[in-house]
């Protein structure tokens, strides 16, 4: 794999001779920053519009959690729309990113109580007292036989009341469509200077890794586990916000 400086994805500039999986690794995180910058559309307004729904439905006494909170962008940004006398509590099977995080938390000037954990999400991650979790581009990488649990572990952990925001990368509702999507978001990774070396090596790495549902496939999961009406925030062809209740009786 090539070596990126400052912070710039060059991860699979380099031609790689022997594929692998994509795993988030040192390489990746040193620069997961700029590569999810310019790999995901609007990702910017998707961290906005987290924090805004958030801020809507945290409860006092209770915890958010961010479910795969890699190098603390979400966190950071619900900080500052969060009261201080709530806890935040982000989980990432990455070591390699939770030091990352911790290290932006602190530049940020993050002050209130945060907990950040080595977990697989996979084997019961461990929430409660939740009135609000968040999982931005996360649920696609857990392993599909395991993500009807994981929702119900999630809906378990939250109070009454309390709102899951996912956010996803989708498959099309028709297949006449999918193959449109992913040609008009690589012509989107192309405008962000990506090679059609590096889009077509780390589609590779993500091709056993990265496995995107349907968002009605989603929006049944989330209903099979208990919350009710969930809605779709954001959509841009094959990338979708959804955010679901627990009732709150």
């Amino acid at each position: 794999m090539a070596t990126s400086t400052k912070g710039q994805d060059a991860v699979f500039k380099g031609e790689i001779t022997k594929p692998a999986d994509f795993k988030f690794n040192k390489s990746v995180v040193s620069v997961f920053d700029d590569m999810v910058n310019r790999s995901v559309p609007y990702y910017g307004e998707i961290q906005r519009m987290v924090a805004e729904l958030a801020a809507d439905f945290v409860q006092k006494g209770t915890d958010v959690y961010d479910l795969g909170c890699s190098t603390g962008t979400t966190l950071i940004g619900l900080n500052s729309l969060v009261a201080e006398d709530i806890r935040f509590v982000g989980l990432d099977e990455s070591r390699e990113m939770l030091e990352k995080c911790r290290k932006k938390l602190t530049e940020a000037g993050v002050k209130r109580a945060v907990e950040l954990r080595q977990a697989d999400l996979q084997n019961n991650p461990g929430i409660s007292n939740a009135s609000v979790v968040v999982m931005c581009l996360t649920l696609q990488f857990i392993r599909p036989i395991y993500r009807e649990r994981l929702l119900k572990q999630i809906f378990d952990g939250l109070v009454p009341g309390g709102v899951f925001v996912l956010v996803e990368k989708v498959l099309t509702e028709d297949s006449f469509y999918n193959r449109r999507f992913i040609k008009y978001y690589y012509d989107y990774k192309r405008r962000n200077q990506y090679s059609e070396l590096e889009i077509s090596q780390k589609r590779e790495a993500l091709e056993n890794v990265l496995i995107p549902y349907k968002l009605s496939e989603n929006a049944l999961l989330l209903r099979e586990a208990g919350f009710q009406n969930p809605e779709t925030f954001f959509k841009w062809y094959n990338f979708s916000g959804v955010v679901a209740q627990k009732p709150e009786q």
